[in-house]
């Protein structure tokens, strides 16, 4: 859970709020966490268009810092998602 609330709260205070966490994985010392973020959310309701979700791989560090992330794929809310390869 500490995992998750670290990756919440940067999103949450430096992005956008996390809308799905896909996944959460350790490896070594280092975790790899997938998720799912609702982009330009009122401008796209604005537009009367489909909302965008990023997914975004986030690597968190022994401390639970994060050491690094970016945004893998953007795509339409209702669109099916794929299997995001881990």
């Amino acid at each position: 859970m500490k995992v998750l609330n670290a990756v919440q709260d940067f999103f949450q205070q430096n992005i956008a709020p996390v809308h799905k966490i896909i996944s959460a994985r350790k490896k070594d010392e280092e975790w790899r966490v997938i998720v799912e973020v609702i982009e330009e959310k009122e401008y796209m309701k604005k537009y009367a268009r489909d909302q965008m979700v990023g997914v975004y791989e986030v690597f968190l560090d022994e401390q639970l810092d994060i050491s690094g992330f970016s945004r893998i794929r953007l795509r339409y809310r209702t669109e099916i998602d794929e299997q995001v390869e881990t």
